[in-house]
């Protein structure tokens, strides 16, 4: 697949799990390059590891996962996790921002 966004359910979502019967439909993600950017994601059943499975998928895959500016949560979540915290610069906004990182092979 080519960089850009990844919507629910596209042939490329469900290949990494990423399906409608898991998150809600205003969920999406980014691929840029060998990573999955997860920019926004609601799970349709919080606490019974959707989120935990997607991340494992996509490092099965041999991707890296990236989450900017997590809420408080999901901050708790990758730290669970065991991603990394990290900065970027964005030049779409052309500051730097949070992001937390795993890569593929720490999967």
């Amino acid at each position: 697949m080519s960089d850009g966004m990844v919507k629910i359910d596209s042939v490329f979502a469900r290949k990494l799990g990423f399906t409608g019967d898991k998150f809600h439909e205003s969920s999406y993600l980014w691929k840029r390059g060998n990573y999955i950017y997860i920019s926004f994601i609601i799970s349709k059943q919080p606490g019974r590891g959707n989120f935990s499975n997607l991340v494992k998928r996509i490092l099965a895959l041999g991707y890296g996962v990236k989450v900017p500016t997590p809420s408080a949560a999901m901050r708790r979540i990758l730290q669970h996790l065991k991603f990394r915290r990290s900065v970027e610069y964005w030049a779409e906004v052309r500051e730097y921002v949070e992001v937390w990182v795993k890569e593929a092979e720490e999967g």
